[in-house]
């Protein structure tokens, strides 16, 4: 199952990266941009959870972005030795176009696929998803391991 899953999102991330080409705008710069347009001015941590990555990606991923006149970093009025993340306004300005190409990857792969598939997979994908966290969560607080039928 784990390299199915794989495969399906690397074609889908392989896609994606294809039509993003054309803006200038690479994967890593991609998940950065969808989590600020969906709430701009996160800190640097917060934008880190938001998108999944260790902090050391995010830093790279920013640098990136602002090279390419895309973010900007704030000193955090509270806090000093944090900054918040802000878009630019060009950054702002390719959120619908962006957009626009994602859902056509998206189209493009769940194409022939009913919306009652679509919509199984996505909660199964959510279930495992939860259960990993949970088994991850187990793993970390030391609990015994339930013991399994070879």
């Amino acid at each position: 199952m784990g390299h199915q899953v794989r495969w399906a999102h690397r074609a889908l991330q392989r896609e994606l990266e294809e039509r993003l080409r054309p803006f200038g705008i690479s994967s890593g710069m991609w998940h950065f941009l969808r989590a600020l347009w969906e709430e701009d001015g996160l800190s640097q941590r917060e934008l880190s959870e938001r998108v999944g990555t260790s902090e050391p990606t995010t830093v790279s991923a920013l640098h990136a972005m602002e090279k390419r006149g895309l973010a900007l970093r704030v000193p955090n009025s509270e806090d000093r030795r944090k900054s918040n993340i802000f878009l630019t306004r060009p950054a702002k300005e390719l959120r619908d176009m962006l957009l626009r190409e994602a859902r056509e990857v998206n189209r493009a792969a769940t194409a022939g696929i009913a919306a009652a598939e679509i919509e199984s997979l996505k909660a199964t994908l959510a279930k495992i998803r939860q259960n990993l966290a949970a088994a991850n969560q187990t793993r970390r607080s030391g609990e015994p391991r339930l013991a399994t039928k070879a």
